[in-house]
C-alpha cells in the first residue's frame, strides 16, 4: 500500500457532488446517503436540509496555516457554525451542498483531509494535546502519532473494517486520549517505550481495553496497527452491524486472555511477513526562548520549555465563536512556533507563547469557560445529529446558566460529560458525573430525560467506566446540579474531596430526581 497524494482524494469527489446534488433535489433517502457520504467525512444534518463537514486534524494539531485556512473559509463562506470535536477533529456546521463541496476539495489543497471522517474507516488519530510542552509527560508522543495517521489513511483504500477504528496515543497517565480504552492505544512509560492497549471503547457495550504488549520501540508501532486490522479481519463480526466493534471480539473470541492471544498471532504474521513497517520520526523542538514576560492564571500552563506559555481555550460545548476563531488565527499568524493543539474535552490549547504573546490571545479568546464546570463536555446533540435522542447542547447551556444565576462558586462542580445517545461522543461513561439522552415515563407517557451516569474515570491505572442510576428528567438537571453545587460549596470543600466523604448525601439529593413522576 502507498501513501495517497491529493490529486487521488480528490479522484473520489466528483461522485459526492453528483450523489450530494440527488440527495438535495430529493431523489436519495437520508439513510442512503448517510451510508454513501460518510467516507467524505460529511453527513446530512438532522431535517436533511444542511450537511456537516469533519476536517480531520492528526493528533489534534492544527498548525498556524491550517488555522488560517479554516478562518479563511469561515468568512469566504459565512460559516456560521464549528465545533471541536472529543476526537481531535473541527466539524463545520450548517452547510449548503455547494459549500461542502467547494470546501472538502479546498481542504485538500491545504492539507486537510476529510475522507475516511466519517463511516467505515480509520478515524482521527488522537494524541495527548500537550505533547512535547507538558512537563510531566514520559516524552513527546506526537510524532508517533502523526506517523500512525499517515499510515492508517493507506487503509481507507484497502479492504476495510466494518465499523471505526480509533487509534490513540497518551503522553502520561492522565490518559486524556482514553487509550488504554480504545481500539487501539499506544502508552507511554517512563522507559520511552509503549505499552499497548486493544478492543476497548465506550459507546453501548464498553470495555476497558486488553493490554496486548508492553515496553515495545516506537518506531514498530505500525506492525500492531496492521496486526490490529488482520484480527479484526479474521474474528470481527462482520453480521451484526452493532457489533462491528473491536471491543466486541473480547466477547467473540471468549474473553481478554483469547483476545490476547488472538491478536499476538496476527501481530506475529506481519512480522514474519517480511514487510519494513518501522518508522522513523524527528522530535518536533522548538528553539524559541521566552521573552523575560511572566503570565500566570487559571488558562495558562507554564511549558517544560523555559519562559513558554500555553494558553488553554474551552468554549462552551466546544463550539467557538466565530469570530474568536477567526481573530485568534490573525493573532498568530506571525508568531514563532505557536499553534493550537484540540484537547479531547473540545478544548483548544496555543502553545508555544512567550508571556506576551500568551496575554494577546487570552484576550482573543474571552469566550473560553471560567470555571471547570463550564469546561463540560457535550456532544453537537439531537438538534443537529440525526441519530441523536435528546439535545445535550441544549442542555448544557441550561446548566451553565442555571449554576451562573444560582452563584455557585468555581469547583463545587466537576466536569460533567453529556450524550444525546448512547453512542458515548460526549463521553459521558468516564465523566464524574455524565448524562446520556434517554426517556422517563410521567404519569404514564414518555417525557424528555437524560440517564445519569457517576463514578467514571479516564485516569490511567484508576479506570472506570461509570454506573447507569436512573433517568432525570431534562427540565430538572439544572435544578439538581444548583442544589449538588449548593451542598458541596456550603462543606467548604471541593467537589472531590465532599463526593469521596458524602456518597450518602449525594444519593439523597439525586433521589428526588431519580424518582418516578
Amino acid at each position: 500500500m502507498q501513501i495517497m497524494d491529493k490529486e487521488t482524494w480528490k479522484n473520489d469527489l466528483p461522485a459526492f457532488r453528483e450523489k450530494t446534488e440527488a440527495f438535495y433535489a430529493g431523489e436519495v433517502k437520508m439513510g442512503e446517503y448517510k451510508g454513501f457520504s460518510g467516507y467524505y467525512g460529511s453527513y446530512a444534518q438532522k431535517g436533511g436540509k444542511a450537511s456537516m463537514l469533519r476536517l480531520r486534524m492528526p493528533a489534534g494539531r492544527v498548525t498556524k496555516e491550517k488555522l488560517a485556512f479554516i478562518a479563511g473559509t469561515i468568512r469566504k463562506y459565512h460559516v456560521p457554525r464549528a465545533h471541536f470535536t472529543t476526537c481531535q477533529t473541527i466539524q463545520l456546521h450548517d452547510l449548503d451542498k455547494d459549500m461542502v463541496y467547494n470546501i472538502m476539495e479546498e481542504a485538500i489543497d491545504n492539507g486537510i483531509i476529510t475522507i475516511g471522517g466519517g463511516g467505515d474507516f480509520p478515524r482521527n488519530v488522537m494524541c495527548s494535546p500537550l505533547s512535547g510542552v507538558e512537563k510531566e509527560e514520559y516524552f513527546d508522543v506526537l510524532p508517533y502519532a502523526e506517523a500512525a495517521g499517515a499510515f492508517l489513511m493507506q487503509f481507507i483504500k484497502a479492504e476495510k473494517m466494518p465499523r471505526k477504528l480509533k487509534v490513540c496515543f497518551s503522553n502520561s497517565p492522565a490518559n486524556l486520549t482514553h487509550a488504554t480504552f480504545r481500539d487501539l492505544g499506544f502508552v507511554a512509560t517512563a522507559e520511552k517505550k509503549f505499552d499497548v492497549y486493544s478492543a476497548g471503547g465506550l459507546g453501548n457495550n464498553p470495555r476497558l481495553g486488553v493490554k496486548v504488549a508492553e515496553g515495545i520501540d516506537p518506531e514498530m508501532i505500525c506492525y500492531y496497527i496492521k496486526a490490529m486490522w488482520l484480527t479484526f479481519r479474521a474474528y470481527g463480526d462482520y453480521e451484526n452491524r452493532g457489533h462491528a466493534r473491536t471491543r466486541y471480539m473480547q466477547e467473540i473470541l471468549g474473553g481478554a486472555e483469547e483476545y490476547k492471544k488472538a491478536y499476538l498471532e496476527k501481530l506475529q504474521e506481519v512480522l514474519d511477513s517480511g514487510e519494513d513497517l518501522r518508522i522513523k520520526v524527528e522530535e518536533k523542538t522548538t528553539a524559541k526562548k521566552g521573552d523575560g514576560s511572566v503570565i500566570s492564571g487559571n488558562r495558562i500552563i507554564g511549558q517544560k520549555q523555559d519562559g513558554l506559555y500555553t494558553v488553554i481555550w474551552h468554549p462552551i460545548g466546544g463550539q467557538p465563536s466565530m469570530d474568536s476563531l477567526c481573530a485568534l488565527s490573525d493573532i498568530i499568524a506571525d508568531m514563532e512556533d505557536v499553534e493550537m493543539r484540540l484537547s479531547p474535552d473540545e478544548a483548544a490549547y496555543i502553545v508555544n507563547l512567550t508571556g506576551t504573546e500568551a496575554e494577546k490571545v487570552l484576550k482573543a479568546t474571552a469566550d473560553s469557560a471560567e470555571t471547570i464546570f463550564e469546561t463540560s463536555v457535550s456532544c453537537i446533540g439531537a438538534s443537529t445529529c440525526q441519530v441523536g435522542v435528546r439535545d445535550s447542547q441544549a442542555l448544557l447551556h441550561a446548566c451553565v446558566d442555571g449554576v451562573r444565576k444560582a452563584g455557585i462558586p468555581d469547583g463545587a462542580l466537576p466536569q460533567i460529560h453529556i450524550s444525546g445517545c448512547p453512542s458515548s461522543c460526549g463521553t459521558h461513561q468516564v465523566g464524574k458525573i455524565g448524562f446520556r439522552g434517554g426517556m422517563k415515563r410521567v404519569d404514564g407517557k414518555p417525557a424528555s430525560a437524560f440517564v445519569m451516569v457517576i463514578a467514571g474515570c479516564e485516569k490511567q491505572g484508576a479506570e472506570v467506566l461509570g454506573t447507569e442510576v436512573g433517568a432525570i428528567l431534562e427540565e430538572e438537571i439544572p435544578e439538581f446540579l444548583v442544589k449538588l453545587g449548593k451542598a458541596v460549596a456550603d462543606s467548604g470543600l471541593d467537589y472531590d474531596s465532599w463526593i469521596a466523604k458524602n456518597r450518602t448525601q449525594f444519593d439523597e439529593i439525586a433521589a428526588e430526581y431519580l424518582a418516578e413522576k
